[in-house]
């Protein structure tokens, strides 16, 4: 027997339609199934409120300026002693 490609075709499609329900169905599933075991969240303890830019700790500059330096020279991909970082500003 001969079957058209369209045939053919649908049937593929349908085959990876159905196949892709069934995962959404059995992760949902094992959703429920595995977030019923969990433990409650403990509740958050609350906060006075915001803290003043000002008093925010500074983190060590040079410290600071290494990691900058590192990402830029990984992403660039050239050596760390090719990156030389002028003046950061804080955004």
């Amino acid at each position: 027997m001969e079957y058209s490609s369209a045939f053919v075709c649908l049937m593929g499609m349908g085959t990876v339609f159905f196949g892709l329900i069934c995962l959404i169905v059995l992760t949902m599933l094992m959703g429920k199934i595995v977030g019923g075991m969990a433990p409650a969240p403990a509740p958050a303890p609350v906060k006075a409120g915001p803290a003043p830019a000002a008093s925010a700790p500074e983190p060590n500059r040079q410290e600071l300026v290494a990691a900058v330096s590192a990402a830029i020279a990984e992403e660039l991909g050239t050596d760390i002693t090719g990156v030389r970082i002028l003046s950061m500003k804080k955004l």
